[in-house]
């Protein structure tokens, strides 16, 4: 096993975007994945008795994922030919893209080519980050529209998308929304709590009737329009309200607390963590 770790390696956990896709995927599956990094999603997928072939552009992130694939071949999704790195791969029961289409000159050509690499009974499951979040649209007010290491704002996102901008991506590629799972977060929860702490109380109130303002991540279960019954209207499903804030969460938006946690060690952290849990706090 290569132990290496890569920017884009994390640990799976439940609730999150990576979580909902692997749940939607299903089980012993054939699988397309493009984009997988270093396989947080793959190797779950495997997991589950999963057979996928990936299509990956970082060298570093080849080698690591390759463990858990039956093949992986190097691509550039901004390729135009890039179907054709799969040659005799066939059909695919189900094709994954975890957070990728926003890293993508041209994300609708690339969802657009995804029919003909489907199954009959095929599916695409595809996570989204949400640029109507309220913490972005804090950013906007306050004139600090800074990209980070990852994120919303992730400095390697090209592409934005809001819920009617996401619906319309799937239906203009010839698809229709089955399944869909928002990932929501408070303002204070995302990376850009500061920006939000920092607008007029008046400001932040209005903002909280934004339907929208919570949904940090959107995952998407879709087949294609000539597949039986109905689709879903993502503008009318009902939204979570975001979990209850970590410790680590109040932590990094209390500058005292955060301080306070940087004193302790590992260890200590951890017993803490496990001791919160025990009695049903998330930590």
């Amino acid at each position: 096993m290569n132990d290496q770790r890569h920017k884009y390696e994390y640990k799976v956990k439940r609730h999150t975007a990576a979580d909902k896709v692997v749940n939607m995927v299903g089980s012993d599956k054939r699988v397309l994945e493009l984009g997988p990094g270093p396989g947080s999603i793959t190797r779950l997928l495997k997991d589950n008795n999963c057979r996928v072939t990936a299509l990956e552009l970082d060298a570093k992130a080849i080698e690591i994922v390759s463990e858990y694939c039956e093949s992986v071949h190097p691509c550039n999704l901004n390729d135009a030919d890039w179907p054709t790195k799969l040659p005799g791969a066939g059909k695919f029961d189900v094709i994954v893209a975890g957070d990728v289409l926003e890293h993508l000159y041209d994300p609708w050509a690339v969802l657009g080519a995804l029919p003909s690499l489907l199954a009959d009974d095929g599916y695409v499951v595809l996570s989204l980050p949400h640029i109507g979040h309220n913490a972005a649209i804090a950013c906007l007010l306050a004139g600090n529209f800074e990209y980070q290491p990852w994120g919303l704002l992730d400095k390697t996102h090209i592409r934005f998308f809001g819920i009617a901008n996401i619906q319309k991506l799937f239906e203009n590629a010839g698809f229709k929304i089955v399944d869909a799972g928002f990932v929501t977060k408070s303002p204070e929860q995302t990376e850009f709590s500061r920006q939000w702490s920092q607008l007029p109380a008046e400001t932040r109130q209005a903002l909280a009737a934004n339907r929208f303002g919570t949904i940090y991540q959107v995952v998407v279960k879709a087949v294609p329009r000539h597949a039986e019954g109905k689709g879903l209207q993502l503008a009318s499903l009902p939204i979570p309200s975001p979990l209850a804030m970590t410790f680590s969460e109040r932590a990094q938006g209390n500058p005292v607390l955060r301080f306070l946690v940087s004193l302790l060690g590992p260890r200590t952290r951890q017993r803490i963590s496990r001791g919160l849990e025990r009695l049903g706090i998330r930590t």
